[in-house]
């Protein structure tokens, strides 16, 4: 009965390019056999990302498809991670901390079924630098956000966010390894909530924490 239950389970891949910090919240929140999503693979576009160390350590797939062969042939080479995803019968894709600039061939391939996570209150402060860019403009909230992935970047569906106050004092790397524990907080909520939108949070409430 319980395999039947993990069969039952979205198959999911999750993209690094690092360490896997992320990655790692999600494998903890897929080892509860009631979550509703399984992982079939971790993927990396660096051969030496620390995380797909991590992955092979809790007993997961993992694949390196190095982007450098490739050149500046971007569609290319997501070719080829297109191809291992559908191949192990992906479902969704969690990119995290996958330090890619994704092609329309990718975002559109995946259309719906690709989330991210960014370290900030999207819309506001795209891209790179945001806890710097937060502190400079004086914001009072900071935060991260869990999107789905569109062509443009950072600017997908938001599926979920989590906030923090910014403290007098704060700098960069403060904030960012207080965001990076919402962060770990925020990812398996709302992958959750994305896989099984009638169900509610754990804590009963709005993705949107304190």
């Amino acid at each position: 009965m319980s395999e039947q239950s993990s069969d039952d389970r979205c198959p999911i891949a999750i993209l690094i390019s690092g360490r896997g910090s992320n990655m790692r919240a999600l494998i903890d929140a897929c080892a509860a056999p009631d979550f509703p999503a399984r992982i079939v693979m971790v993927l990396s576009n660096r051969p030496d990302a620390p995380g797909l160390e991590v992955a092979r350590a809790a007993g997961l797939r993992t694949e390196a498809l190095d982007h450098r062969p490739f050149g500046r042939d971007r569609a290319a080479h997501e070719r080829a991670v297109d191809a291992t995803l559908r191949a192990a019968g992906v479902e969704v894709v969690c990119l995290a901390g996958y330090m890619r600039l994704l092609t329309p061939f990718l975002t559109e391939a995946w259309a719906g079924r690709m989330l991210n996570i960014h370290p900030s209150l999207l819309p506001a402060f795209p891209g790179l630098h945001t806890h710097e860019r937060a502190l400079e403009a004086g914001v009072k909230l900071h935060g991260c956000t869990v999107h789905l992935v569109t062509e443009r970047m950072d600017d997908g569906p938001i599926l979920g966010q989590a906030a923090i106050s910014v403290q007098i004092g704060d700098t960069p790397d403060h904030l960012a390894g207080r965001v990076l524990e919402q962060e770990h907080r925020l990812y398996p909520a709302a992958l959750r909530r994305f896989l099984r939108p009638e169900t509610p949070p754990a804590d009963g409430g709005s993705l949107l924490v304190a």
